[in-house]
């Protein structure tokens, strides 16, 4: 799956124990909600991968969103 980005995104995810936060800036979250409304149109079992090394910030942690039905 393809995805876009807005020029300026900023995007961390931190994951606890028994919680993960996602920040981001108005940038990042459009692009969220474009990946995630493209993602909807999909068949279960297609996901998007976010990681540190090709969307996320530094030090994030490892983030998978799967379509299931």
């Amino acid at each position: 799956m393809k995805t876009e980005w807005i020029d300026g995104s900023v995007i961390r995810v931190k994951a606890d124990k028994k919680e993960v936060t996602l920040s981001a800036n108005k940038e990042g979250l459009l692009s969220l909600a474009g990946q995630l409304m493209a993602l909807a149109e999909g068949m279960p079992g297609d996901h998007i991968h976010y990681d540190e090394y090709n969307s996320l910030e530094e030090g994030s942690a490892e983030m998978i969103i799967e379509k299931t039905e």
